[in-house]
């Protein structure tokens, strides 16, 4: 298991692999598919994004309300393959990583090459589980879309596959 930081840097993207077992510590940026719309519909429209993705990670979760004394509802990832057709004008703003499940198209995979980014997968399921390592949360943008807001997530030890990674590699492909 290798344990790895955000915001990610040039020296952790290189060292992941495929099938790699990850522990992610930093912050995670949630977006699902009606954020991606907006951020990129603002950067088509000359706009500037609501945030600074440059090295970050985007996490496709939408989370659920927090019960009382809770961070966090259930915040389980959604399949990426949704996000594809936005994934690459991200990738060219500085993105580095993002986590979701499922697999991703063939352009997503040489982008991710191309940008030297990385593709993580969360289990479904564990969307309860995956609250516990969330230590902060916070709505930065697009409150009007409830669980699809973006939100600011601080997490510790939160546990991911490497899926597709700088070097061509594809975890499902290798099962």
């Amino acid at each position: 298991m290798k344990k790895i930081q955000t915001p990610l840097t040039p020296d952790i993207i290189s060292s992941l692999h495929s099938g790699d077992d990850v522990l992610i510590s930093g912050v995670l940026y949630t977006m699902r598919d009606a954020a991606h719309k907006r951020v990129v519909e603002m950067l088509e429209s000359g706009k500037n994004p609501p945030l600074d993705l440059n090295n970050q990670v985007v996490y496709y979760c939408g989370p659920t309300p927090a019960r009382p004394g809770n961070i966090i509802g259930s915040c389980g990832p959604t399949t990426s393959g949704r996000m594809d057709k936005y994934t690459p004008k991200l990738l060219e703003l500085g993105l580095k990583g993002m986590i979701g499940k499922g697999s991703r198209s063939d352009e997503i995979k040489e982008a991710i090459k191309k940008y030297k980014a990385v593709y993580f997968s969360g289990l479904g399921g564990l969307g309860a589980e995956y609250a516990l390592a969330v230590k902060k949360s916070e709505v930065i943008a697009f409150p009007d879309l409830g669980p699809e807001a973006i939100y600011r997530l601080e997490v510790t030890d939160f546990n991911a596959v490497v899926i597709n990674d700088i070097h061509g590699g594809d975890f499902y492909l290798n099962l």
